[in-house]
């Protein structure tokens, strides 16, 4: 869980994926598309990839990826994410914790 927290405050925008995962590819999309510069952590590629699947879904993940955070707190995975941009509070939300400039 500390590697979690650890990871998930080193840039405003985190997102915890897998290479292999279409939702978390499409999740990523989205905020390159935006202009987003997230850390993108790879599970299926890191070492203790695993171990960090199990704490996201020890904090609420389910599906464990995409786990995205926003200032370093948990926004949620991809239901979470659209739900907020289609409510027109993703853009706001990004712009608030310096992930987004524009």
């Amino acid at each position: 869980m500390e590697r979690v927290t650890k990871l998930a405050s080193e840039k405003p925008v985190v997102i915890f994926s897998k290479s292999s995962c279409c939702m978390s590819h499409t999740i990523k999309t989205l905020f390159y598309d935006f202009g987003v510069s997230p850390a993108i952590h790879e599970l299926d590629e890191i070492s203790g990839g695993r171990e960090i699947e199990q704490a996201l879904l020890r904090l609420g993940c389910n599906p464990s990826v995409p786990a995205v955070f926003i200032g370093g707190e948990l926004v949620g995975g991809a239901n979470e994410i659209m739900s907020l941009h289609l409510s027109r509070s993703l853009i706001p939300l990004l712009r608030r914790v310096g992930g987004l400039w524009v």
